[in-house]
């Protein structure tokens, strides 16, 4: 599903460079689920970024499903994101203007599906994250949790190969973040690969494997007994 193979990833500052990636070796199988743990300047983030081809590696190689990602145009990018990866975000990054049936349709809409097909599917989606009722608020009407709701509807609603979580649980509190975490679990068990970047011990433990990176090397790479999120809601 996913090979990363000696990527490095530098930044300039002033005359000088900022090394934040240093050779990194990962490898995510389908159905994996695997959390990227590291503090603030581990590379995490950058990494995260590279693989939602959001930029790009110096140097090293990046395979997607079995396809290279290198000296990608922004429009190829685009069409590849769109094609691949599912992105859910701490800050939910719905669109303040159009309703959550709206939002979720989005993705479809970039992969010239007509509308009616749109909507049929963005309801689809809303309905499996428990929100069909509320498809015409808007996001200034909805709770934290039932943003976030809205954004993995949006994630699912092209069918991604890939889910790239960036602290999915951040900006919500304890139960709600236990709430999205069984939800995110529920499709892991349906088989969705997922790649999740936490700061939190207890949602990295909800994963099945943990990544922890340092200064931009991953010291370690573990498999792990997955806790499950209902037991804590």
């Amino acid at each position: 599903m996913l090979k990363i193979h000696q990527l490095h990833k530098s930044y300039p500052i002033g005359d000088s460079s900022l090394h934040v990636l240093k050779g990194i070796d990962l490898n995510v199988e389908e159905g994996e689920m695997v959390a990227i743990m590291g503090s603030s300047g581990s590379g995490k983030s950058t990494l995260l970024n590279i693989i939602g081809m959001l930029d790009e590696a110096d140097s090293g190689e990046y395979i997607l499903d079995g396809l290279p990602i290198k000296n990608l145009t922004e429009k190829k990018a685009a069409v590849y994101r769109n094609k691949f990866l599912g992105f859910i975000f701490q800050s939910f990054n719905l669109i303040n203007y159009k309703n959550a049936v709206e939002n979720v349709a989005l993705p479809l809409y970039y992969q010239g599906v007509k509308r009616k097909e749109r909507q049929e599917q963005a309801m689809f989606h809303l309905g499996k994250v428990g929100l069909a009722d509320w498809a015409k608020h808007l996001p200034k009407e909805l709770s934290g949790g039932q943003k976030q709701r809205v954004a993995i509807a949006r994630a699912l609603a092209a069918n991604p190969k890939l889910l790239l979580a960036d602290e999915p649980t951040g900006a919500l509190d304890t139960k709600t973040s236990h709430d999205i975490m069984a939800f995110i679990q529920q499709l892991n068990d349906e088989g969705k690969t997922i790649l999740m970047v936490t700061h939190e011990e207890d949602i990295a433990n909800m994963c099945k494997r943990i990544v922890r990176l340092k200064d931009g090397v991953i010291m370690e790479d573990v498999k792990v007994t997955q806790d499950r999120a209902e037991n804590y809601v």
